[in-house]
């Protein structure tokens, strides 16, 4: 028995490395048009970091030499000395007067290991960084940090920026096509979008968006508490409105993270966060969140949701005048909430009996605006104009219109109308 123990070592040892252990990630990373513009990516095999941008197509800016983990393989488990593969993005940068410098060269910034996914595969451990070095660079050489010449890093300064992409293999390479991924990464982005369309439609389509049993893993909760919490949400509000921007996809192992900014606005609530979701495939092929994490946004979004939603106003705006130009009551009527006050006439069939009265004997002659200005409103938007009126009479007046408009059935309704007449 114990010459047959012997002669299996012996394979073992003469096995060529990458067969003697497992077999780690690699990567190859194509120039889709939704990569980040600025990433890292890190081969352990090759004890390498690149700096990649892309360009269109993606382009090598820097490489730097690096050590891993003594132990080879994908971390696993606190004190395996193995550094994580997968996808990481760049946290706070330490307090270098803390630190070891021999150890660290007085310069770190910490990743966020574990990720969403790793939680859910069950993997421990902390304190994954990047951090430089107080000694000369050995081969395989931290407890699963990924280290650098301390001067190298302090090169990447200004530009390891916090959220900014570290793609962690085996063994990376990349690609001048866009290849496969840029399908993988544009259907992501959609589904990106019909999550934020159900969340504003405030229904049960929008917990299918996610893999509930792996939810509930990633966040530490069970996944019915989500749903009562955001059940509660729903119901207490009129509307929701969200909108995404700055959509990025990176490929993990088995994942994707899409990367964005998002602006939440409901009554009495308006802001802009930066968001990652962790992607997997369902047993039917579709993709399901399965994990997600706050960041710091790229940009206030509030201008850009102010402009996309002048622009729907607008479009209302446009069939309103249209409508009344016409002596079209059903039409007119039809961009009105049925609890819309318009002056002292209260709710829209009100409204409808007071326009036809007027409309049988003196039609709209001339109806212009001019000089329309959107704003954000307590109950959606206000859109304000200056309206020249005439009739088939004669009768002619000239003031400033205040409409007030809230979103219902996935566009906008006039809720109140204010009109002052111009001396």
């Amino acid at each position: 028995m114990k010459t047959a123990r012997l002669y299996l070592l012996a394979l073992i040892l003469l096995l060529p490395a990458s067969l003697a252990r497992a077999e780690g990630w690699k990567v190859r990373l194509d120039s889709y048009s939704l990569s980040p513009q600025r990433f890292l990516a890190i081969t352990k095999d090759g004890q390498t970091l690149f700096m990649l941008e892309h360009q269109s197509p993606l382009k090598m800016a820097k490489q730097f030499p690096c050590t891993t983990g003594q132990s080879v393989g994908d971390k696993r488990v606190e004190g395996d000395l193995k550094t994580p593969e997968g996808v990481y993005f760049v946290g706070g940068k330490l307090p270098g007067g803390s630190l070891d410098y021999e150890l660290y060269g007085g310069v770190a910034y910490s990743l966020n290991f574990p990720n969403p996914v790793d939680r859910i595969k069950g993997k421990t451990g902390s304190g994954i960084w990047i951090h430089g070095r107080g000694k000369s660079l050995a081969p395989r050489d931290t407890r699963g940090c990924v280290a650098m010449n301390t001067d190298d890093l302090l090169s990447l300064d200004g530009e390891l920026k916090r959220g900014t992409p570290v793609i962690i293999a085996e063994d990376v390479t990349w690609s001048e096509e866009p290849g496969e991924a840029e399908g993988t990464a544009k259907s992501l982005a959609e589904a990106l979008r019909g999550w934020a369309r159900d969340w504003e439609g405030r229904g049960e389509a929008y917990f299918r968006n996610y893999a509930p049993e792996k939810y509930a893993l990633s966040e530490g909760k069970p996944f019915s508490s989500f749903v009562t919490y955001k059940k509660r949400i729903f119901a207490s509000k009129p509307w929701i409105q969200v909108m995404v921007e700055n959509v990025h996809a990176v490929p993990g192992p088995d994942y994707w993270v899409t990367t964005f900014d998002q602006y939440y606005r409901t009554t009495g609530m308006a802001d802009t966060v930066g968001k990652r979701f962790y992607w997997q495939r369902d047993a039917s092929g579709a993709w399901r969140i399965v994990g997600e994490e706050y960041t710091a946004p790229s940009e206030d979004l509030g201008p850009k949701y102010l402009q996309a939603k002048s622009e729907e106003a607008r479009r209302l705006l446009d069939g309103w005048l249209a409508a009344w130009r016409k002596a079209d009551l059903k039409g007119y009527l039809s961009y009105y909430d049925v609890r819309a006050e318009q002056g002292k006439t209260r709710g829209r069939e009100a409204i409808g009996d007071f326009k036809k009265s007027i409309w049988q004997s003196k039609p709209p002659a001339e109806v212009k605006v001019d000089s329309v200005e959107f704003s954000l409103h307590a109950q959606g938007l206000a859109a304000r104009f200056v309206q020249t009126y005439r009739d088939a009479s004669g009768y002619s007046d000239r003031g400033v219109k205040t409409l007030v408009l809230a979103p219902e059935d996935g566009g906008w309704k006039i809720v109140s109308e204010d009109w002052r007449a111009l001396q």
